[in-house]
């Protein structure tokens, strides 16, 4: 539950934090972000029960939804979107280096000292960035002397974040998916989405502006992100189930095992935004990565339990390969494309948007598997454990497995093995969704100007496939 707030808190905040920064400043806002974050950690590790640490998280979520959103805003304002696809790739390879490394780091101090430093460790980093941050950057101000909020648009959109992610985090395992509280957070997402258009349309200054998607080289990237999301966040969230059990390994070892996937995301994103920086074309890595992440969901998808960790871990190389091509270069044609006033806000939207796919895709991969994995467990001997419907799949954990008979240890192994691989598949159409769209995207050339788009401010958006032959690819 912990980690279900830190989630929506951040989720809710990534928006916010953009127009905040394009607002009131970058800095700031920065700051901002990085003290609450910190406060949120110490007070995580002071926690005396669950309802503080519940709390807690959700404090340090408000923080966590700044961090990237910030870091990402100030880069675009100091560099150049031709150079900046090199210090984008740095980015993107600390954060995917995080999202993989983040657990086993934790389970590592957590085994040697105490939970409670998973925490603490956040204080003595963000103090030396706030430090560093504070007498050192300079930034663009924003000339609005008197900004003005928007306040519906924001609560608006903070409802429809929470239901979307209430409806992935609950659908399926607390609840059914036809039971009226999914049905019901489903009904007051659309409500609430069809109220913030409405508001966005007549608000001031939106927190989303509805005009960035007339902007293809916005609203292709975003869409693209959907499903690097569920790609990404699919394959991270379900892969060491199938390490832990049909392989065997600890928790900790089966985070070690996911580097080859960190390998090749620091690989390509570090990799192709040299190039990028180095040549200005940036489509061909666009229309690669898909392709890329497709050959290797399909490679996951025919992982046994007989099969060698070295293709395993193939598998998982080549997933990071095409998720790094994509990533931070999708957020360089984004911010290429808008104007400095709206940097923060197409940037944070861009996040926004890649999060609320991750979302989608864990629960469109976790429903299927507990499908797959019910039937499976339905043949299972006498003395097994009740069907992974009734049980919850977190009910068959290794401890579990090693305290039941051997048969029954070997027909579960051999039920994870056949539920799970198959489902990596379900992946590839989206991936190959995002293929089509980057078809469609217009290699605008990279402007030599920070904070600034030397694109058109608006570049249609095409209504036909003829359209796609006009803008084309890579020149």
């Amino acid at each position: 539950m912990a980690g279900y707030t830190y989630m929506l808190a951040s989720t809710i905040g990534l928006p916010i934090y953009g127009k905040l920064g394009d607002l009131f400043g970058r800095k700031v806002i920065f700051v901002f972000a990085i003290a609450v974050f910190l406060l949120g950690s110490v007070l995580c590790g002071l926690a005396q029960d669950m309802t503080q640490l519940i709390i807690y998280r959700a404090l340090q979520g408000v923080g966590g939804g700044g961090l990237m959103i910030g870091a990402q805003a100030i880069i675009a304002e100091l560099v150049s979107p031709r150079e900046r696809g090199k210090y984008m790739g740095m980015i993107g390879a600390a954060f995917g280096l995080a999202s993989i490394s983040g657990p086993l780091l934790g389970g590592f101090i957590t085994d040697a000292w105490d939970w409670r430093w998973v925490f603490y460790i956040n204080v003595p980093l963000g103090a030396v960035a706030l430090v560093v941050i504070i007498s050192t950057l300079q930034v663009h101000k924003p000339e609005s002397s008197r900004p003005r909020l928007d306040y519906a648009g924001t609560g608006l959109l903070a409802a429809v974040s929470a239901a979307i992610i209430l409806i992935t985090s609950w659908g399926g395992n607390t609840y059914a998916w036809n039971s009226p509280v999914i049905l019901g957070l489903a009904a007051l997402s659309l409500v609430a989405l069809a109220g913030f258009i409405a508001v966005e349309r007549r608000a001031a200054e939106p927190v989303m502006p509805l005009t960035l998607f007339r902007d293809r080289n916005f609203t292709l990237p975003t869409l693209i992100g959907i499903t690097v999301g569920i790609a990404m966040f699919a394959t991270i969230s379900y892969l060491p189930t199938f390490l832990q059990m049909v392989n065997g390994a600890s928790a900790t070892a089966s985070g070690l095992m996911m580097l080859p996937m960190t390998a090749g995301m620091l690989t390509a994103t570090i990799g192709t935004g040299q190039l990028i920086s180095h040549t200005g074309r940036y489509k061909i890595y666009i229309l690669l990565g898909p392709v890329i992440i497709t050959a290797g969901l399909v490679m996951l998808s025919r992982i046994s339990a007989e099969s060698a960790y070295a293709y395993t871990s193939a598998g998982m190389f080549v997933v990071g390969l095409g998720v790094g091509c994509l990533m931070q270069n999708l957020l360089v044609i984004v911010q290429n494309s808008v104007a400095r006033k709206d940097m923060g806000t197409a940037t944070s939207a861009t996040n926004y948007f890649r999060q609320i796919g991750a979302s989608f895709g864990i629960a469109m991969f976790g429903s299927v598997f507990i499908g797959r994995l019910d039937d499976q467990m339905g043949s299972l001997p006498p003395g097994g454990p009740m069907p992974a419907r009734e049980a919850g799949i977190s009910s068959l954990t290794p401890d579990l497995l090693a305290s039941l008979p051997p048969q029954v240890q070997q027909a579960i192994v051999g039920a994870f093995a056949e539920a799970l691989p198959p489902v990596f598949l379900l992946g590839v159409p989206v991936v190959l969704v995002g293929l089509i769209l980057a078809f469609f995207i217009q290699e605008v050339p990279l402007s030599d100007e920070p904070g600034h788009a030397q694109a058109p401010a608006q570049v249609p958006v095409p209504e036909t496939v003829a359209g796609a032959g006009r803008p084309g690819g890579a020149r």
